[in-house]
Formats: C-alpha cells, structure tokens, sequence
C-alpha cells in the first residue's frame, strides 16, 4: 500500500460516492445558502452567511481529504493470496469455544460494532496471511493473550 494506507474495494466506492455528493449535489446547496444569506443584507453581523461559509470551507476540506486518501492508496489485488488479507472476513475459534467473524480493513473502514477490523490491530495483524486451520496467538494491549484458530476465510 501506497504510504501504508489500505483500503477495501467497498471503502474505496464509498469515498468516491462521496467525493462525487461533495463536489456536486453538496457544493450547489452550499451556493445557493450563501446566496440566499447575502440577500440579508449586512454580511459584517450575518450569521448565516457566516455558517454558510464556514459550511463551505469544512465542505472543501473534506473533498481535499478525501481526494488526498484516494490517491495515496495502492490498487489491491488479493488474486493468488491463500491466506487472510485485506477485504477477508475470517472466522475464528477461541479458546473457550466461542465463534467470532472478523472482517480485515483499512485503518480508516474499521467499526468495531460490524467486527470490521483493521489489518494492523493487533487482532488483525495477527490474522494477516494465515490460513484456514492455523492457530495464532495475539496479545491484546492489556497484555492477554488470547488463542484463535481459523476456521473458514471468504472473500
């Protein structure tokens, strides 16, 4: 990855949907505030058109980002890669039995209500190119350790 950014095919679509809503829809509703804000009058004691602008400035920093992220970012192609990779859901067995799922992300797609964890947490990292039937162990950041073994990897 480009500046040790990843980012799931999914993720990548999502910026772009989103870059295209900022840099479209997003903008046009902004003008148009500003214009209907500078009919007020006085623009020196003006909240809105002030809010306006504010909204435009933080609008245009995020098309920056988000155009930033997605050229900083390698084309990935998992193609020929066995094991766990970025884009995996991998399911796990613990220790004590139970089954846990857990998809492998980017840093900046992680949410861990929808188990979607990035491929450098501790978790993830230590899934990363392991196949169906090995066991890892991972040391969490409160220093247990806890014991997976693979039990299944889609893509």
């Amino acid at each position: 990855m480009a500046n040790g950014e990843a980012l799931t095919d999914e993720g990548r679509k999502k910026l772009e949907e989103e870059l295209a809503w900022r840099e479209g829809e997003r903008r046009t509703e902004i003008v148009e505030r500003i214009k209907v804000a500078r009919d007020f009058g006085d623009l020196s004691e003006n909240s809105e058109f002030d809010d306006a602008k504010e909204e435009q400035a933080k609008n245009e920093a995020r098309i920056r980002e988000i155009r930033n992220t997605l050229a900083q970012v390698a084309e990935f192609d998992a193609a020929g890669i066995l094991g766990a990779t970025l884009g995996s859901t991998v399911t796990v067995v613990d220790a004590d039995g139970e089954i846990h799922d857990f998809t492998l992300v980017g840093s900046r797609e992680t949410n861990s209500l929808e188990n979607r964890i990035s491929m450098e947490s501790p978790v993830g990292s230590a899934l990363v190119g392991h196949e169906v039937g090995e066991t890892v162990e991972v040391v969490l950041p409160s220093g247990k350790t806890r014991t997976y073994t693979i039990t299944k990897i889609a893509r």
